[in-house]
This record gives C-alpha cells, sequence and structure tokens, in this order.
C-alpha cells in the first residue's frame, strides 16, 4: 500500500517514520505558502520513490486541513462508498486539476482548466496556485502550468488476479510473470486461487467484485462455469481478461491453439516420415475436455498437421482421452488404454506437458516406450528436462513463454483502463522446443530448481 500523509497546520517538521512509512508535512494558508519549501518536498517525494503517492496541502481560504490520502495522479479516479462523508472535497478538487493534465507535456491555461474540470474560474485559479506552490504544477510563462517532472500521472489501479490454482510450473510462472510485472508498473496486484475449481472459481470472483478492483484478469479453466463468472463481473461493470480459455464479454489473451496444435502434428508427422516410413498405427489424443471447444481447436490441429505430413492409412485409429491436464490422470488413463491396445507406432498429441509426460510415463511402465513418440505443449520447466535426456520419447513441446505472459497481460490490462482500443484476442507466440533447440530458448534452466 502506498505511504501515509498527514498535513498539519500546526506540524512545521519533516519526520520519516521507517517501519510505516509516514511523512509528516508542513503547510501555511495558500496565500502565505512558502514555494521553495513546499516545492522542494514535492520534488523530494518523487526522488525519494513515493511516486504513486497524492500528497495535497490544499487549503481553503481560512485553514489548513488535516487528510490522509491514497493515490496517484493518471485518470485519478474517486469510488464513492457509505464514507463518503468523509472524504475531503478540496482534495477531490484538486485531483480532477491534475487529471486535467492529460499527457506528460500538456501546457494549459487558467482557461483550458476550467472548461476541462468544469469548475469556476476562482476554484480554478485558486487551487492551480495552491498545486503549484505545493510543487505538484510548474508554472510556464505568465498564466501557463503543466505537471511537474517528479509526479507520476497514472493512479494506483487494483487489478485481480484469478490464479489457475493447478499445481504446474505453467501456473506458477504465469503468477510470478504477472506478479513482477506489476510490482514494475506500480500497479496493486489483488491474487486469489481458484484451486483448478469451479465452485471456488465462482466465489473467487465474488471476492474480486467486493473488494472493487478496477479489471481482473482470470485464469479458470472449466468452461461450463464461464458465463456464470462472466455474468458477476458485467453486473459489477468491471472488464476482465480471460486467460487460455474465452469468457463471454472478456479479452482473451493466451494460446492460438489451432496454430500450436498443427505446429505440434507437422513435428510428429515428419517424425513419423523419417523414422517409421510413414507408417503409423495410432493416433492418441490426450484432451482436457472441461476446458470447451478452442482447446479442442488444439487437438483438430494436431490430427490436421500429422496428416499434412504423412497419408494416414485407413486402418490407422485415432484415440482420444481425457487427461484433464493432469499428470495422474493422465497416467491412469493411458495405462487402462494400452491394457486394449496392441498399436506398436503410436504418435501422442497432449494438451499439455503434464499430459504428455503422463502418457509417456505410461508407456514406459508397460515396457513399452519405444513404441510410442510425443509431443506437449507450453515447454515447461520439467518438458525441457524431459527433452534433454538421452533417448527420451518426448520428441518436442509447443513453447507459449508462460514467463512473459506477465508483461503481455498488464499491457493489455492498462490499454483497457485507459480506454484505448484493444483487440478481442491477444495471442502469445509459440516456438517449437526440441532436445536440438532446448538450450537456445532455455540456456538458464540449469539455474532452476524443478519442484519434486
Amino acid at each position: 500500500m502506498g505511504a501515509n500523509v498527514y498535513c498539519s497546520a500546526s506540524a512545521r517538521r519533516t519526520e520519516r517514520d521507517s517501519p510505516r512509512q509516514r511523512i509528516f508535512c508542513s503547510a501555511e494558508r495558500a496565500r502565505e505558502g512558502n514555494r521553495p519549501q513546499n516545492a522542494a518536498f514535492g520534488a523530494h517525494l518523487g526522488l525519494e520513490g513515493l511516486r504513486d503517492l497524492l500528497w495535497s496541502c490544499v487549503l481553503d481560504a481560512k485553514t489548513v486541513t488535516t487528510v490522509i490520502v491514497h493515490g496517484s495522479l493518471r485518470g485519478v479516479h474517486v469510488k464513492t462508498s457509505n464514507h463518503s462523508r468523509y472524504m475531503v472535497k478540496s482534495l477531490v478538487h484538486a485531483s480532477r486539476i491534475l487529471e486535467a493534465f492529460q499527457t506528460a507535456g500538456d501546457v494549459l491555461r487558467l482557461r483550458d482548466v476550467v472548461a476541462r474540470t468544469g469548475f469556476n474560474k476562482g476554484m480554478c485559479f485558486r487551487l492551480l496556485y495552491t498545486l503549484h506552490q505545493c510543487g505538484f504544477l510548474d508554472k510556464v510563462g505568465e498564466n501557463h502550468y503543466r505537471l511537474a517532472s517528479e509526479v507520476r500521472r497514472r493512479r494506483l489501479y487494483r487489478i485481480g488476479y484469478a490464479a489457475q490454482g493447478q499445481d504446474t510450473s505453467f501456473d506458477r510462472e504465469v503468477r510470478m510473470s504477472l506478479t513482477r510485472a506489476a510490482e514494475r508498473e506500480h500497479v496493486e496486484l489483488i491474487t486469489v486461487d481458484n484451486r483448478y475449481q469451479p465452485k471456488i472459481a465462482l466465489r473467487s470472483a465474488d471476492y474480486l467484485i467486493r473488494e472493487q478492483v478496477d479489471l481482473v484478469i482470470e485464469f479458470q479453466t472449466d468452461e461450463l462455469i464461464a458465463p456464470a463468472i462472466a455474468s458477476k463481473y458485467m453486473e459489477a461493470n468491471i472488464p476482465f481478461i480471460a486467460i487460455d480459455i474465452p469468457h463471454p464479454g472478456a479479452t482473451y489473451f493466451g494460446a492460438n491453439n489451432y496454430q500450436a496444435g498443427l505446429m505440434a502434428g507437422h513435428y510428429l508427422g515428419r517424425w513419423a516420415k523419417k523414422h517409421w516410413a510413414g507408417e503409423v498405427d495410432e493416433i492418441l489424443l490426450v484432451e482436457l475436455q472441461r476446458a470447451g471447444s478452442l482447446p479442442k481447436a488444439r487437438m483438430r490441429g494436431v490430427l490436421t498437421g500429422i496428416s499434412e505430413m504423412i497419408r494416414v492409412s485407413e486402418r490407422c485409429r485415432t484415440i482420444s482421452v481425457d487427461g484433464d491436464g493432469q499428470f495422474q490422470q493422465t497416467l491412469e488413463r493411458v495405462r487402462k488404454h494400452l491394457r486394449e491396445s496392441k498399436s506398436r507406432r503410436v504418435l501422442v498429441g497432449a494438451a499439455n506437458d503434464s499430459s504428455a509426460l503422463g502418457a509417456m510415463r505410461a508407456f514406459q511402465e508397460a515396457g513399452r516406450a519405444n513404441e510410442c513418440v510425443v509431443v506437449g505443449q507450453n515447454g515447461e520447466p520439467e518438458a525441457r528436462a524431459e527433452l534433454r535426456t538421452a533417448h527420451t520419447r518426448m520428441i518436442g513441446s509447443v513453447a507459449y513463454f508462460p514467463e512473459k505472459y506477465g508483461d503481455g497481460l498488464l499491457r493489455l490490462a492498462l490499454d483497457i483502463l485507459a480506454r484505448r482500443v484493444v483487440p478481442p484476442a491477444v495471442f502469445t507466440n509459440h516456438q517449437l522446443i526440441t532436445p536440438e533447440n532446448v538450450d537456445h530458448f532455455y540456456p538458464n534452466d540449469s539455474l532452476l530448481t524443478i519442484p519434486a
């Protein structure tokens, strides 16, 4: 949270309490304001890194008001509540004045500020004069003003993140990258965990709405509850971004599913053409059915990619199992399938790396590892470690680079909050990771400790 600022007419001192980051500042009446002292203090706040703090010694005609303010300056927006009677109107008015400066280089006349705020000329003059005295505005020429260079204009947004909650590296990487991006952009990130369960995802949405966040980034996998979650946010008038699984009314961010599947299928087909002369007995698709129609496009891409590389004979079976995106469930489902299947040349396309590794483990346990080759999705650390293993039957994984999701998500979120035009879907870049190029794309994996 931001620091606390106390402005008091009786306190003519500046004091810092490090544990609580408290700053005590003094001010006189506006007509008696000491410009050098107040301007220096405004610059001091910026130089000390309190860039997201809106402090304002805003004075009425008679006295100084004692206030506590959190926030910052771009797109300042005050939410009303049952406690609005406690709000200091002069500070609200001052925030409106600062909001009138829409770009860093804006130089405004008094008449411009009057036009942009709708305040009367006398009020605008007094507020401009006071903000100038306190160091928030620079005076340019006789009667022009601009924001002081030390003042950050962007308000402190509160963004909610509903994490997927699956125990995978992908989920952890998305969460960590988003946390880093939020810290860098000085955004307050409120994180909840959906625990990979629909009911908890619904409760998480209710919680974020109660927290009055400005925008939600939703990462939950169950397509069946996506409309219910979407309706909650839309009713609360909260814009939201959906990661990987489409939600009605949301801006989509994530995989280009068909393209990612096509890349996997092409590689499986080329491998079969080179090593098995294009003769394939079975194509095994490990799906994630709860995710719905869009991830199914990934599996369609796999099939199309294989058929574009080799001629799939009529006797080649195509089998689908639901691994639910999890290692253990995939292991059990593929174990069961292998008890019934006698196919000896099997191409395996999995919805994600956890399922790819689970399927490969099932073949290994059955003593049939050499009868399959596997391509996964996501390019997770566990898959990359497997790709570095000698004689592995996992020949590739289509990378989604979740460690870069945070930057893209925050850029998209801030564009939405700034009411810029954004596309309905933003796709991540994909790259096929193989044993031959894994060290090129991930040279620092040796520094990672992969959870057991």
